[in-house]
């Protein structure tokens, strides 16, 4: 339990607690422009407290991804398909003859390997 005493998880209880506070002030704020005669604020008045139990669940979920070890996915590099060296060689050619189709070509091919990876 100590881990959750460092300076960072201190700082996110802090963020969580202020925004639940705060949403829940503004829900109530809604509220009384609703009772008010501002039809608009009745939709706003549920919704801020929904925004408050969001940050509860999600502090909660942080906490628990904390004690069972779950780590954040990290980037893995893209792996290149066989065929961009055969694009590669293409494309530099085309560097020869115009550097800006040359430049959207290797922006195409680099959407078209993340696109076959997805």
């Amino acid at each position: 339990m100590r881990r959750f005493l460092t300076p960072g998880w201190l700082g996110l209880h802090a963020i969580a607690v202020v925004l639940f506070f705060s949403f829940l002030f503004f829900g109530w704020w809604q509220f009384e422009r609703a009772t008010g005669g501002n039809d608009r604020s009745w939709a706003y008045t549920f919704e801020w407290p929904v925004f408050s139990v969001f940050v509860v669940v999600m502090w909660i979920k942080m906490i628990r991804d904390e004690l069972n070890g779950v780590k954040p996915p990290s980037a893995e590099p893209i792996e290149e398909p066989a065929e961009a060296k055969v694009t590669r060689e293409i494309i530099r050619r085309q560097e020869e003859e115009d550097p800006a189709l040359a430049a959207y070509n290797r922006y195409l091919a680099r959407l078209n390997a993340q696109g076959k990876r997805a």
